[in-house]
Formats: C-alpha cells, sequence, structure tokens
C-alpha cells in the first residue's frame, strides 16, 4: 500500500505562482510512475503532469506546459508541482497519484492505484 499527503493549494491571483507537494509512505520502493491531475466542479479528472520515478522523465499536459514543472525528492518520497504563471482555468481540486507497474498511459486516472485526498488551488482573476 502507498499512502499519498498533498499540500501547498490556496488562493492566488492570476500570474502568481504555487508549490504543491505530496508526500508517499507505504511501499515507496515500488513506485514506478507519480503524476498530477486536477478537477474542476462539474468536469471530469484530467491529467497534469507526471513524472518516472527512477528515471526523473517528465511528461506534461499542453495547457499546462511551459508553465508548471514536476520534480521529485526521492530521499524524501514526495514529488512537488511547481506552478507559475497561474490562470483562473487552472482552479481546481489537484490530486497527487501513484502508480507501481509502468509508465504506460500514464494520463489516464484509471490507471492509477493510489491517490491523495486533494488540494485546492483556486486562481482569482
Amino acid at each position: 500500500q502507498v499512502r499519498l499527503v498533498e499540500s501547498g493549494g490556496g488562493l492566488v491571483q492570476t500570474g502568481g505562482s504555487l508549490r504543491l507537494a505530496c508526500a508517499a509512505s507505504g511501499r515507496t520502493f515500488s513506485i514506478y510512475v507519480m503524476a498530477w491531475f486536477r478537477q474542476a466542479p462539474g468536469k471530469e479528472r484530467e491529467f497534469v503532469a507526471a513524472i518516472d520515478w527512477s528515471g526523473g522523465t517528465t511528461y506534461y499536459a499542453d495547457s499546462v506546459k511551459g508553465r508548471f514543472t514536476i520534480s521529485r525528492d526521492n530521499a524524501k518520497n514526495t514529488v512537488y508541482l511547481q506552478m507559475n504563471s497561474l490562470k483562473p482555468e487552472d482552479t481546481a481540486n489537484y490530486y497527487c497519484a501513484a502508480d507501481l507497474t509502468n509508465i504506460c498511459c500514464y494520463y489516464r486516472p484509471n490507471r492509477y492505484d493510489y491517490w491523495g485526498q486533494g488540494t485546492q488551488v483556486t486562481v482569482s482573476s
């Protein structure tokens, strides 16, 4: 089992920055990929970014490319999402996810077995 706990959400103005963190515990040695998803009210959960836990290769949704950066600290079993140039359309509940198998289809939420509780990000215009 893997437990994920997110932190770092909040209210920020358009153009501002936030950094989210997701701390993993439990079978962290088995993690293959970690990702961030987000879900706004009335919308489906959508992929934001993912990172290969061992090699560090990163993947991004087109909507956040160039503005968001995903990174990890293996020693702390923590993945981060640095969000810059935030826009009102970035407003959502952000979730951390982990998978123990492979990197295939990292953008699909239904491939992840472990999820955090979510942290709210609100960007005011």
